[in-house]
């Protein structure tokens, strides 16, 4: 197991203090209604003209783009969101309507993982720390 770093990480060249996930969406407005009622994030700002618009998640500097378009395709990546109770979330989600995929799974003594997709796909992850060693 490795330990976490303490240390700043050296990188080639200098970040700013956000990071936007974006995801393609096909229905704009639902979509920002689905992750407020899903997730608890709130609409940032919205830019009709281009079908884009960013949420708020409650972690700092971290928001996701929501890019209304007609053909959605979906990535590689599964963005993960670390939880405290990961069964609590997952009843959550399931309470209105979010699709998983198969059962909460644990990896060993360090945590539990379960997969879900919003209403037009996107998969997501929930993730609950066992190990307190590893723990925030």
């Amino acid at each position: 197991m490795s330990e976490t770093a303490t240390k700043p990480v050296k990188t080639p060249f200098e970040y700013g203090e956000t990071m936007v996930i974006s995801v393609n969406v096909s229905n704009f407005d639902a979509a920002v209604e689905w992750y407020g009622k899903a997730l608890g994030f709130e609409l940032v700002y919205r830019m009709d003209e281009y079908g884009w618009g960013e949420v708020q998640t409650p972690l700092q500097g971290i928001t996701i783009g929501l890019g209304q378009t007609e053909e959605l395709k979906h990535g590689g990546t599964v963005p993960t969101f670390t939880v405290k109770d990961i069964d609590a979330a997952r009843a959550h989600l399931e309470s209105i309507g979010a699709r998983f995929d198969g059962d909460t799974y644990q990896i060993q003594d360090m945590v539990k993982l379960a997969t879900f997709y919003d209403p037009d796909g996107n998969a997501w992850m929930l993730a609950q720390q066992l190990d307190r060693s590893r723990a925030e």
